[in-house]
């Protein structure tokens, strides 16, 4: 299926590695113009290097910055001009306990997990409802509706994710552009990937088995093993298709069936 994205330009935020990386190759294969982002200059040089060598005569390039920094924030905007296309997906995340997250934590999860999403909507939304069309994705969590006890900034962060969509959806009514979210669920990205090596370094136990028992520890999922990277980047590019038109507003999950709700 023609998806139709050639010729648009897109914006994927924290996309040098794991999920956003895979949604900036999925695009960039559909013929997109993929602009990617990174914490730093080296990042995103490697993630632009390896996304040539993946997609050849692909129409890539990339900006640095560090969205815990307004200043820098600031700089991606005025270099990014107008996308077509803009994928909230920058994103961190930890285990901790909440009486032992402090305020400044609590500030820097929502600044990178919040307000990245929120200025880079608000730089995107006017150019698209002037051109006639366009898409805003948001990359949120099974973890913002069913929040983790010892994860609830993170969670707190997404669930902000979900009601921002919601809310700027309504500002597209009677226009070809949509505002849509990825309720996903556990997926083995680069970042969950380097926790789970670490906690099993120490815990003195192989990698593979710590990952199979935390799947076997997940009762309600219905995959039973960790979502890839790729998966939620098909369900990406196609809401960021003119072919998803009647979809909007929506929280579409990609969750492997962890969330016990039926919507």
């Amino acid at each position: 299926m023609d998806l139709e994205l050639v010729g648009k330009r897109a914006f994927v935020s924290g996309s040098t590695q794991g999920i956003g990386f895979a949604i900036a190759e999925a695009l960039l294969q559909e013929g997109a113009a993929v602009v990617v982002n990174g914490r730093d200059e080296h990042r995103v040089r490697t993630a632009v290097d390896r996304l040539t060598e993946s997609v050849p005569e692909a129409d890539v390039t990339g900006i640095a910055a560090d969205f815990a920094d307004p200043e820098q924030v600031r700089a991606l905007l005025t270099r990014l001009g107008a996308v077509d296309v803009l994928v909230n997906n920058v994103g961190v995340f930890d285990v901790k306990d909440f009486l032992e997250i402090s305020d400044e934590e609590w500030q820097h999860y929502f600044d990178v997990n919040v307000m990245s999403a929120v200025r880079l909507s608000r730089h995107a939304l006017g150019h698209m409802l002037g051109n006639g069309w366009g898409r805003i994705i948001f990359v949120a969590s099974e973890s913002g509706v069913d929040v983790p006890a010892d994860m609830t900034h993170y969670g707190l962060t997404k669930a902000g994710l979900l009601a921002l969509g919601n809310g700027l959806a309504k500002t597209t009514r009677g226009s070809r552009v949509t505002v849509n979210t990825i309720v996903g669920g556990p997926t083995y990205s680069d970042g969950v990937a380097r926790a789970v090596e670490q906690l099993a370094r120490d815990q003195g136990m192989p990698a593979d088995d710590l990952k199979e028992a935390i799947v076997a520890g997940n009762r309600t999922s219905l995959l039973q093993r960790f979502i890839e990277p790729a998966e939620i980047a098909t369900l990406a590019v196609y809401l960021a298709s003119p072919r998803s038109a009647a979809t909007n507003g929506a929280a579409l999950r990609a969750d492997g069936g962890t969330l016990t709700t039926l919507l």
